[in-house]
């Protein structure tokens, strides 16, 4: 038996999101406007909940300037799974938000002992993603926890605010919001904090509504973040938006990880590693043997291959009904659906990997 382990740092074991939405207090996504609907992440309810998003809608209707703010950890490959939060910066990006990037390697050195050096060269491959999937760095900013600015205004300003919303934070509140918690997570956990809040201040954006993506494990981090901005009384902030986001499977059907190979898909595998990937690791629905199958069905539910079709890789909704409807039925065997994923994503990889070649000698040039 696996053993339950959910923080921001760590997760395994079953999610129950059901149970988790009633614990943290956010909302279920209800119905959004057309623009929202046409992007497949918000359709399928792959985004299925929210803290403040009216806020953001808003500001989006009446063409007021907002920010999407996120985050990257610089361990491991890049891999399908990061494709979630990617598209959204995208997507966020079209609707006019300034795209703002924190790469967490100051976080990364506390909580995961990786050296500054090992996350810029990691950081600098995510970042290239981004841009090979569609992002404009023109309308972002991107910057690295452990030297935030060459303007020493806006420096300063970014790690005079974590300084300051540490004097509101106690012990006691730390161990509430994450439960076991050691010094270095804490200083993380405040500079997080000042990640999400600083596009705020006169040095960046001002008061604006920010939204910040994320899946529901980083939730914690969030609600440091509002209950630390209501108490500080030197700067006014827009309570911060999030949008919480379904985690992509890995392939044996566990939460995806950057540490585990076979858990993933990255974006740089071959057309020969997807086949054998899907092939060997994928977790199936279907039945144990293909009479059964025929007789029963299989689950989509549980299927790996369905679910990567539903997360990215069908866009075509009546398509996907077909394929549910055949897989559940048995008309459609495991093998035939797995064939059908391989094609899929190996379609959409080689025309990101050609992008990615582009996007890399864009980005070596920004950030050399």
């Amino acid at each position: 038996m696996v053993k339950e382990v959910f923080n921001p740092w760590e997760v395994s074991g079953d999610i129950d999101y059901s149970k988790l939405v009633k614990k943290f207090g956010i909302t279920p996504m209800k119905e959004l406007p057309k623009i929202f609907t046409e992007n497949v992440l918000f359709r399928r309810g792959v985004i299925f909940a929210h803290r403040d998003f009216p806020r953001i809608l808003e500001a989006i209707k009446n063409k007021k300037k907002f920010v999407m703010m996120t985050g990257l950890m610089p361990t491991g490959k890049f891999h399908i799974g990061h494709m979630i939060v990617a598209l959204q910066m995208v997507f966020y990006q079209k609707l006019g938000a300034k795209v703002y990037i924190a790469v967490a390697d100051l976080e990364a050195y506390n909580a995961r002992n990786q050296s500054l050096e090992e996350s810029k060269k990691i950081a600098l491959d995510y970042i290239s993603n981004y841009v090979a999937l569609g992002l404009d760095l023109k309308k972002c900013d991107i910057y690295f926890q452990s030297d935030r600015s060459l303007e020493a205004k806006k420096s300063n300003s970014y790690y005079r605010l974590q300084n300051l919303l540490a004097r509101h934070a106690t012990f006691a509140e730390f161990k509430a919001v994450y439960g076991e918690i050691t010094p270095g997570k804490m200083v993380s956990a405040l500079l997080q904090a000042s990640d999400m809040l600083h596009a705020q201040l006169p040095e960046f954006e001002k008061e604006c509504p920010v939204v910040v993506p994320v899946g529901i494990d980083q939730d914690p981090h969030l609600r440091l973040a509002r209950d630390l901005s209501k108490r500080i009384k030197t700067n006014k902030f827009t309570q911060l938006s999030s949008t919480y986001h379904y985690f992509m499977p890995g392939l044996d059907g566990g939460k995806m990880s950057a540490s585990i190979p076979t858990s993933y898909i990255s974006m740089e595998d071959s057309a020969s590693e997807v086949k054998k990937k899907i092939n060997k690791y994928a977790f199936s629905g279907g039945k144990a043997t293909l009479e059964e199958h025929r007789e029963k069905g299989g689950n989509p539910d549980i299927d790996v291959s369905f679910q990567y079709l539903k997360f990215f890789f069908e866009e075509d909704d009546e398509k996907l009904k077909e394929i549910e409807e055949n897989y559940r039925s048995g008309k459609m065997t495991t093998g035939e659906l797995k064939a059908y994923t391989i094609d899929k994503i190996n379609s959409f990889l080689e025309k990101h990997q050609k992008k990615l070649e582009k996007a890399k000698k864009i980005v070596r040039e920004k950030f050399a």
